[in-house]
């Protein structure tokens, strides 16, 4: 399958440079894709963010050259892309338990990361919905804060996030603020700023161009078109199940076959009162059309 030899080609690319600068331009143009969707896509496929892919792989990489005995610390630092023997250890323990100069000694145990391949994986006929829409420059403003995606610690962190805004009243005063209905509105939230391994994400309302935000932050969104992922019906108990099974499934099931890939900007998750109890929630990826 084309969408497998690009990430192929792609994977080829950084093994081969480990011990080089990785550029990930250059992994992105071998998947033919952007660097914000090769990034985004390789984090949620993998579970884990490029840079630390890279990172374990030449550590692990550096734990076989110790073992060897007949080198350097400094040497295998230096070939990994360490600047002293310090940080080199420092990383090195991180991972694999030990500092590098016990790494040479019979029976050091040590761990192996190993290089990564990709595969189609059938999982059944589950449908999946979707919808292409272009939207019109719009406007949030909300509460913010910065999340790390490593090891999908932002599945736990997000919903933290929701509790303690309901529980401190901040979510309740943000709603104020902007004058929604609490038995129709409701808050929504963008995750954007993608960084290395973290994002900004916000939990706020839409508001019109001219709405005092007061000290809240504000979120600026160009003309876009969207690729809208929905759940299905929901309680308000199964809303954090529900929208994390959407967004587990976009990446590696949807995007390798959809001809789109992710466009430059920010993501979102829409939350709407169907009354009666009943909600329905939507993953809004920007995308392009390749």
């Amino acid at each position: 399958m084309e969408w497998l030899d690009r990430m192929k080609s792609a994977m080829d690319y950084i093994e081969n440079h480990l011990e080089e600068e990785v550029d990930p331009a250059e992994a992105a143009k071998r998947a033919c894709c952007s660097v914000t969707h090769f990034q985004r896509m390789f984090s949620f496929i993998t579970g884990v963010h490029l840079s630390e892919y890279i990172r374990r792989r030449r550590l692990t990489l550096a734990g076989f050259a110790l073992q060897e005995g007949n080198v350097k610390v400094i040497d295998v630092a230096l070939k990994y892309g360490y600047d002293s023997p310090e940080a080199f250890s420092r990383a090195f323990k991180q991972l694999h338990g030990i500092m590098p100069t016990a790494a040479r000694g019979k029976g050091a145990a040590l761990k192996a990361f190993p290089r990564l391949s990709f595969h189609i994986s059938i999982r059944g006929d589950v449908e999946m919905n979707y919808r292409i829409e272009e939207k019109q420059p719009f406007k949030m403003a909300g509460l913010t804060a910065d999340m790390d995606c490593a090891n999908g610690k932002q599945y736990a962190d997000i919903p933290k996030m929701w509790e303690t805004g309901f529980a401190d009243g901040s979510l309740e005063r943000l709603s104020n603020h902007f004058g929604l209905d609490k038995n129709k509105d409701m808050l929504h939230a963008a995750l954007y700023n993608f960084r290395e391994r973290y994002f900004t994400y916000m939990i706020g309302a839409v508001v019109p161009v001219e709405a005092d935000t007061g000290s809240f932050a504000v979120l600026e969104v160009p003309a876009l078109t969207w690729a809208i992922f929905p759940t299905g019906e929901h309680t308000d108990e199964q809303t954090t199940e529900a929208i994390q099974a959407v967004w587990k499934r976009i990446y590696p099931e949807w995007f390798p076959t959809s001809g789109y890939e992710h466009a430059e900007g920010p993501e979102f998750e829409m939350y709407h009162n169907l009354g009666n109890g009943r909600y329905v929630s939507e993953v809004w990826i920007p995308v392009v059309k390749k």
